[in-house]
């Protein structure tokens, strides 16, 4: 019985003398009444026989009868970790197999009883600590367990009972004092300290300037006149406005075949002041939509390479179109020298039974979503060349026998030049044209071949195209009336002129034949090649040996020539239509060729002889490629479709790989490296009178 059970029952008027303290020794009365309850006997010297008396056991009525067999039994019992009160059916719903799911592990731990204490060793300085702050008493109360008269046992009794009864609300534990405690102090039997610092990050700040608008001040006077004539003078200006506006609608009712979209002046003045601006923030648009791209285009090299041997492959960049020019295809391609990221296309059509309208846009890599200029033609665009020094201006030939020359800074939308039946126009499709340099008086000047076998030569002269006939090609000799023999005449479809000998030139003819000329005799041939069984469609001189060229064929073939021998140096079969070949400008042994198939191939020389390093299909099925161009300065092509479509692809570093040099030499660079290369080549080809020293 605790001290406070004892203080409740000495207030209700119980005797106490039953009441004892823990560890305290029981008095006379208590043992006596107690040997009697228990039945032993007191011989009178205060001396309890227990021996005397055996203890009977009790048998509860309802005890089971066992015999000896099964009372000498042993059962095993095993204590296992689990709650035997813990739910073993508990379920969750799946959401992702739409059942109910029995959890596998359910908690088996159960608490019991839970005690936080705060005892602090005396002598620990802890205990020190909390004496100096008050919190404890300088004395500690102790117990004493001595033996003491039974008679001074209820006053000390007593008096402890006063002593609880007077302090229980002093009492560490009531709920009381519990309110006003401070908190617990740490256990210095079982406490541990951690800290760490973290690294403060360093602080940054970025601020950035622009430069101010530009301002002015700008003062004036104004009466009602000047007033009343701004207003008349913009009234005039919207009227104009209307006009043209009326006149553009009544030409696109009258003729629907000939639509051609409004100038930029029938538009009102408010949107011209921010064409500029919003052309630049078209491109930002634009690069932020494509950055991929973009940053594939800049730094994106195939490390695949170099499990591939020395075979290259083509990663498609952008994909250029114009919703306008849909039914056309892609006839010509050139890219501008000085601003490398341009390039010009023409469109057109090869189908000669469904001819009509062309279309000559330039587009950017910039911005490849929209053209960056547009002119549209009135009969189909079959090629076209941007002069070198002076980018602006832009050749033109076209289907129905007609040349041009387009101007970039020029607002319109017509040719600045174009030549007509008096100033002698082709009579046939016209099918390459090219710039050649200034002639003695600095006038610009270009040439041409057609189908009707001219070779012309256009000038220039202030606001009119002057014409010459070079040269006019003969073709094989037919009998005329009467058993005479008459020359036929040979259709160009394609020529180059020399890099290095002004003078020289090539033309492809119909025939398959390749004709060697010179500006400076227009009466016969210098020589004549056998090329290809059909239609010659390119020919490319070597942009750095002076005596290479190659060309193509719907015959399937592509053939590189030695332009002193009469047989070609190389034959390649591609197994389909070859639409065009170019050399590529880094190396004098690379070029690539598209076919009718949608496949683009790429060759090297110096690396494969005999095959394409590179064969991909770039675009899908039943779409035929018709030309193809590398770009002067950086490593990515262009290919246009029989669809109106140009894809720009990158080549890969095996298709751009420089041959390798011992180690602690110099890679070897310049012209004539490229020279030397492509000569050691053909030394190996040429019969011995034919080999150079």
């Amino acid at each position: 019985m605790s001290i406070s059970n004892a203080a409740a029952t000495m207030k209700k008027g119980v005797p106490a003398q039953k009441a004892a303290l823990p560890g305290a020794k029981p008095t006379k009365a208590a043992a006596k009444k107690k040997d009697e309850e228990e039945g032993a006997v007191d011989n009178g010297d205060g001396i309890t026989d227990d021996w005397s008396h055996g203890k009977g056991l009790i048998k509860p009525p309802d005890q089971l009868e066992l015999t000896e067999t099964e009372l000498n039994e042993e059962i095993t019992r095993i204590l296992t970790t689990n709650n035997p009160h813990a739910p073993q059916n508990i379920v969750h719903y799946s959401f992702k197999e739409r059942a109910y799911k029995p959890i596998g592990v359910v908690d088996q731990m159960a608490v019991l009883f839970v005690l936080e204490g705060s005892l602090v060793h005396q002598d620990s300085d802890e205990a020190r600590r909390l004496r100096a702050k008050g919190d404890l008493p300088k004395e500690t109360a102790t117990v004493d367990t001595g033996t003491e008269p039974d008679e001074e046992k209820p006053d000390t009794l007593g008096t402890l009972v006063e002593v609880d009864e007077a302090g229980e609300e002093d009492r560490p534990d009531s709920a009381a004092s519990k309110a006003d405690m401070e908190p617990k102090a740490t256990n210095q039997f079982n406490f541990s300290e951690r800290a760490s610092q973290t690294l403060n990050n360093p602080l940054r700040e970025r601020s950035c300037q622009t430069e101010p608008p530009p301002r002015s001040i700008f003062a004036a006077t104004a009466n009602q006149w000047e007033i009343y004539d701004a207003y008349v003078e913009e009234l005039q200006k919207q009227e104009k406005n209307k006009e043209k506006q009326k006149a553009a609608a009544s030409k696109k009712d009258t003729d629907k075949s000939k639509k051609k979209p409004m100038l930029m002046e029938t538009q009102s003045d408010d949107i011209t002041k921010v064409k500029k601006s919003a052309k630049i923030l078209e491109r930002m648009v634009h690069q932020n939509i494509f950055d991929d791209i973009a940053q594939d285009f800049k730094y994106f090299e195939d490390a695949s390479d170099a499990f591939r041997g020395q075979e290259g492959t083509l990663l498609p960049l952008w994909k250029f179109q114009y919703d306008k020019a849909k039914g056309l295809s892609v006839t010509a391609l050139c890219w501008n020298k000085k601003y490398q990221d341009l390039f010009a296309v023409g469109m057109g059509s090869y189908d000669f039974s469904k001819q009509g309208r062309g279309m000559l846009v330039h587009y950017s890599l910039k911005s490849s979503t929209f053209p960056e200029y547009i002119y549209p033609t009135d009969s189909g665009v079959l090629c076209l060349d941007i002069h070198e020094q002076y980018p602006h201006l832009v050749a033109v030939g076209f289907y129905d026998g007609c040349v041009a020359v387009y101007s970039l800074k020029e607002k319109g939308l017509e040719p600045v030049y174009k030549s007509t039946a008096k100033t002698g126009k082709h009579t046939d499709p016209v099918w390459q044209v090219r710039w050649q340099k200034d002639d003695m008086d600095n006038n610009h000047n270009f040439y041409s071949v057609s189908s009707d076998g001219r070779v012309v030569s256009w000038t220039l002269v202030k606001n009119e195209l002057v014409f010459t006939d070079i040269i006019r090609l003969n073709g094989a000799v037919s009998e005329g009336p009467g058993g005479a023999q008459q020359p036929g005449i040979a259709c160009g479809t394609a020529f180059d002129f020399h890099k290095q000998i002004d003078y020289l030139y090539l033309v492809g003819t119909e025939e398959g034949k390749i004709h060697k000329c010179s500006k400076t005799y227009s009466s016969q041939f210098l020589e004549t090649y056998d090329a290809h069984s059909t239609a010659v469609e390119a020919i490319r001189w070597n942009h750095f040996h002076p005596k290479v060229f190659i060309s193509c064929s719907s015959d399937w073939t592509v053939k590189i020539w030695d332009h002193t021998i009469n047989t070609p140096m190389f034959t390649f079969d591609l197994n389909a239509a070859v639409g065009d070949v170019a050399w590529a400008p880094y190396s004098s042994t690379v070029f690539a060729a598209v076919t009718t198939d949608g496949t683009v191939h790429v060759f090297d020389l110096s690396v494969n002889k005999y095959e394409a390093i590179c064969q991909q299909s770039v675009v899908a099925k039943k779409t035929k490629l018709t030309h193809i161009e590398f770009n002067p300065i950086h490593p990515i092509i262009t290919v246009g479709d029989d669809r109106g479509y140009v894809s720009s692809l990158k080549l890969s570093p095996n298709l751009r790989k420089k041959p390798k040099v011992k180690k602690g030499q110099v890679q070897p660079k310049g012209p004539e490296v490229e020279v030397a290369k492509m000569e050691e080549l053909l030394s190996l080809l040429r019969e011995p009178e034919h080999r150079t020293a």
